[in-house]
């Protein structure tokens, strides 16, 4: 298993979409974002985070593919992204669709 960022986001835009339904949205914020993806064998999800403000990282969409979800992989991202970033910024706001 591995996380890692990428340049291309939207060749994951199947995983971005169980997040945030409505393209509109997405574009919204993707050029502005860095994604990192979870590969298992094959990428199983991902996390966008942007800047929301100085010191404050928001995460705006996290996905994992329904076939691998429940197995701590949303956890893992979530981890990489405070440890990646914890001299950066001092809060990690969760600003999705759902909350």
């Amino acid at each position: 298993m591995r996380i890692y960022e990428v340049d291309d986001k939207l060749k994951y835009i199947d995983l971005l979409l169980l997040a945030d339904e409505e393209r509109k949205m997405i574009d919204k914020y993707i050029s502005d974002a860095k994604m990192f993806v979870l590969d298992d064998g094959g990428v199983v999800a991902e996390i966008t985070v942007v800047e929301k403000e100085r010191g404050i990282l928001e995460i705006k969409n996290i996905a994992v593919k329904e076939s691998f979800q429940r197995r701590g992989y949303g956890k893992k991202l979530i981890r990489f992204v405070c440890e990646k970033f914890k001299d950066e910024y001092s809060a990690l706001q969760v600003g999705t669709g759902d909350s």
